[in-house]
């Protein structure tokens, strides 16, 4: 039987891009590239994926037009008020990894409300990179090694280091998917991604659905993982 990875990070890339090839306002491809988030989910889950992880926000990004920043700020509350719920209900646990002093007070109210709620769940795990950078992690991770006197630097270890990392309580992600036809990782999980398995494909993260999702998990099984063997 083929081995389904444990963890799948995706890079959703390409909503822009699909609003303009529509004559669209570029809030609506992030409108649509929501609704194709929920459709992942479900079926990550059905399959046996137990932990995803999104890319939906990189610090990098408050650098655009102010406008767009807050309707994807609204846009993050609003969905995550409408299906934190259904996380509680079904028993999945929730969590963000990223800077969220940053963000809007609304919005980390309602990410601390419903990861407090789910952090007992385990069944299926759902990660949202909001305001996250790799370089930023590792900054921060290392500023608060060197904050902790009681620390012989001989047992720092990437084990150790891991520790302080956004993701301390995550697997590392067996497979990363990159929408959009980008041949880069931009700036997303650099260390844990060390030993994952790379999937690109040109298809917009709008049009992105069960049958790219398959193609990248089916891609993944019939490679050989040798983690550097």
């Amino acid at each position: 039987m083929l081995c389904v990875p444990n963890h799948v990070a995706l890079i959703m890339d390409g909503n822009g891009r699909w609003a303009a090839n529509y004559g669209l306002p570029r809030y609506e491809g992030h409108r649509r590239g929501a609704s194709v988030v929920r459709k992942i989910l479900r079926i990550a889950e059905k399959i046996g994926v137990k932990y995803v992880t999104l890319y939906a926000f990189s610090s990098e990004n408050f650098s655009r037009p102010m406008d767009e920043v807050n309707f994807l700020m609204k846009l993050f509350e609003k969905s995550l008020r409408k299906y934190g719920k259904k996380f509680v209900k079904n028993g999945v646990r929730f969590r963000v990894i990223g800077d969220m002093s940053k963000l809007p007070a609304l919005l980390q109210t309602t990410i601390c409300e419903f990861s407090n709620d789910t952090k007992n769940f385990s069944r299926f795990n759902v990660t949202i990179a909001i305001n996250y950078g790799a370089r930023d992690e590792i900054v921060q991770a290392v500023r608060n090694i060197c904050r902790d006197k009681n620390i012989d630097p001989d047992e720092i270890d990437w084990g150790f280091l891991q520790k302080y990392l956004y993701t301390a309580d995550l697997p590392d992600p067996d497979l990363i998917i990159r929408t959009s036809g980008e041949l880069r990782l931009s700036n997303f999980l650099l260390l844990q991604g060390a030993y994952s398995e790379l999937f690109f494909t040109k298809t917009l993260w709008p049009d992105f659905w069960e049958r790219e999702f398959r193609e990248a998990i089916e891609n993944y099984q019939h490679r050989e993982r040798r983690m550097g063997a």
